[in-house]
């Protein structure tokens, strides 16, 4: 079921990876539904976890395949890290580890070398997005800073992603580890906290009365976006599975089958928006 929710939406918050495209390729009627968008004039700021590509590689990997989009529309989790750090850690020295070169869009933050020893000062242990750069050693690496004081900052807590394989596992798994095993607490700056939504509306200086988020993730897309007062849409599409859906603690504003049907949905009357 969906809640009963009214109100005109003046802004739409879109999640890319399984919403718009899965690993990289369009779904179908993306592209179009997204020009159905821009011609409608709506503001829009694409939000995404992933800690693979920078602003400007998305920006180009996402027009490539024919999506009306510039990368001041794109809003990622290691940019949001990165004001982050240079607020409530400046001047500190960080540890990162992370699948992919995001350094661009880490622009004002210290890093130490990966294969930093335990005998390295790391005031702050950064975790981004899983691959093949977490392994034994670097976990175990990161796990001495942590028992030697560092703090540890994580980009999101996803524990997988949909690619054309399947489900991927993510950091999110690895993260739950390291918490445990150090006794520490990981902030968390991408999706779900309610600071990327804050600086999501700020970006495009929306109320979140007035704005909808499209995501394929039920707890970090959808049910955190209504947390912060914006309306949720979770489209079966991505990571979507029947069961996360039903065992979710919170009900989504509205439950699409794909992007694609979203234009539709914001020009239904408002007694008709269920």
């Amino acid at each position: 079921m969906e809640r009963e929710r009214t109100g005109a939406i003046r802004a739409v918050l879109i999640d890319i990876d399984g919403v718009l495209t899965v690993s990289w390729e369009p779904l179908p009627g993306a592209v179009e539904a997204m020009e159905r968008l821009r011609a409608a004039g709506l503001p829009l700021a694409l939000v995404t976890n992933t800690t693979s590509r920078t602003r400007a590689s998305i920006c180009s990997r996402l027009a490539d395949a024919g999506f009306p989009v510039a990368v001041d529309d794109i809003l990622t989790a290691p940019a949001v890290t990165a004001a982050h750090l240079r607020e409530h850690h400046p001047g500190a020295r960080c540890l990162l580890l992370n699948a992919g070169d995001i350094q661009e869009d880490l622009a004002g933050v210290t890093f130490v070398e990966p294969e930093a020893h335990a005998d390295v000062d790391v005031d702050v242990v950064v975790v981004g997005g899983a691959g093949d750069e977490f392994g034994y050693a670097a976990l175990n690496r990161v796990f001495h800073h942590l028992q030697r004081g560092a703090h540890l900052v994580a980009m999101h807590r996803n524990l997988y992603w949909r690619t054309a394989d399947g489900l991927d596992l993510d950091a999110g798994a690895f993260l739950l580890g390291l918490e445990r095993a150090a006794r520490v607490e990981a902030s968390i700056t991408g999706k779900p906290s309610e600071a990327f939504f804050a600086a999501a509306l700020a970006h495009l200086g929306a109320d979140a009365s007035e704005t909808l988020m499209v995501g394929d993730d039920i707890e970090s897309d959808v049910l955190a976006a209504q947390r912060s007062g914006i309306t949720g849409v979770l489209v079966r599409t991505g990571k979507y599975l029947p069961e996360t859906h039903r065992s979710a603690e919170g009900t989504p504003d509205h439950v699409l089958d794909s992007f694609a049907a979203l234009p539709d949905l914001l020009e239904r009357p408002a007694s008709d928006s269920r």
